[in-house]
């Protein structure tokens, strides 16, 4: 199954924070780019590190990392 990209983040802490949100509601999530990221001290260079799920989960990975927090899950 191919990996879609559904947030691109400056920070490594942000970063890692969504994936162990989703992995703890269940997703399958990966971070892209955050090695080079983190030789380099900087994210923008490579273009932010990116959060990446399968691309069956992509929609519904999206509208649970932008619920407001403590909203119930379906």
């Amino acid at each position: 199954m191919p990996l879609v990209t559904i947030s691109k983040e400056l920070s490594d802490t942000d970063a890692q924070m969504k994936r162990s949100r989703l992995e703890a509601a269940g997703f399958h999530p990966t971070l892209a780019n955050e090695n080079v990221a983190l030789c380099l001290g900087t994210a923008i260079t490579t273009g932010g590190i990116l959060l990446q799920v399968p691309a069956d989960e992509a929609d519904d990975a999206k509208e649970f990392l932008n619920a407001p927090p403590g909203a119930p899950a379906e």
